[in-house]
């Protein structure tokens, strides 16, 4: 296959696509993805903050076959590109979407995700480049706040890595197999200098996710180009609102 292979001479960078994994069959809160954050759904928020990243190509979301007419729908009225494929692997759809896109670097970052910064993506997809590795995110040492998460990974790794990989979870989760095999890939801890938000939570798993999420948004006038640090910037001067979720419990990975 030639797919995942940089070519360098055709264009001065290589094709960056970010894919975003959608499902509906949330268990701790259904159809998340699609529930409302000031007049958007949430997967419109994570896809329009993608786009204003200048690391990236093009947007692509990835849904679930048994579950999909939704998520195709919102797609269109997105004009976003919708492949749909396993459920349970979520590997192989992953890769496959980033096959038919035609990806060389492949940027990962989930549906639950509504303040991802666009400049946070920049960076690591930059450092990605800088330091030549295989695989550079925020979540292998987090020091972001949890809802900055962002994986850049080579064609060719994730190419590897849907060919090797066979643990459930690895599967699953689409990334394990490369950071849990720092042997077979250059992994890159992308992290703050001297800062640890990493006790904040702004990803979406319950209700009070999604009304923390409501609340900051609504001091932006349902806008979504604030900064992660103009969000943190409210959090601090208002610490009201992280006790919104304080006592939400991280998912593991075998957690739906």
């Amino acid at each position: 296959m030639n797919f995942g292979r940089r070519n360098s001479s055709s264009r001065a960078r290589p094709r960056t696509v970010a894919i975003v994994q959608a499902r509906l069959a949330s268990t701790r809160l259904p159809r998340k993805v699609l529930r409302d954050i000031g007049g958007q759904t949430m997967l419109a928020r994570v896809v329009r903050r993608l786009q204003r990243a200048r690391g990236i190509d093009a947007v692509v979301i990835a849904a679930a076959q048994a579950e999909s007419a939704a998520i195709v729908a919102e797609g269109e009225r997105l004009g976003v590109p919708v492949e749909v494929g396993s459920e349970l692997d979520v590997l192989d759809r992953f890769y496959r979407a980033a096959q038919a896109h035609g990806a060389e670097v492949v940027v990962r970052v989930p549906s639950d995700c509504p303040l991802i910064d666009p400049h946070v993506v920049d960076e690591v997809v930059a450092a990605f480049h800088r330091h030549r590795v295989d695989y550079a995110s925020t979540t292998v040492e987090r020091t972001y706040p949890r809802g900055l998460d962002c994986e850049a990974v080579s064609g060719e790794a994730l190419e590897r890595t849907w060919r090797e990989a066979r643990a459930p979870h690895e599967r699953e989760h689409v990334t394990p197999y490369i950071y849990e095999h720092s042997e077979l890939f250059r992994v890159w801890p992308h992290k703050l200098a001297g800062e640890d938000y990493s006790r904040y939570r702004w990803t979406v798993d319950e209700a009070a996710d999604l009304k923390l999420v409501r609340a900051l948004y609504r001091r932006f006038d349902n806008q979504d180009t604030f900064t992660w640090r103009e969000a943190l910037a409210v959090v601090l001067a208002d610490p009201s609102l992280a006790q919104i979720n304080a006592r939400v419990r991280h998912k593991s990975l075998g957690e739906k």
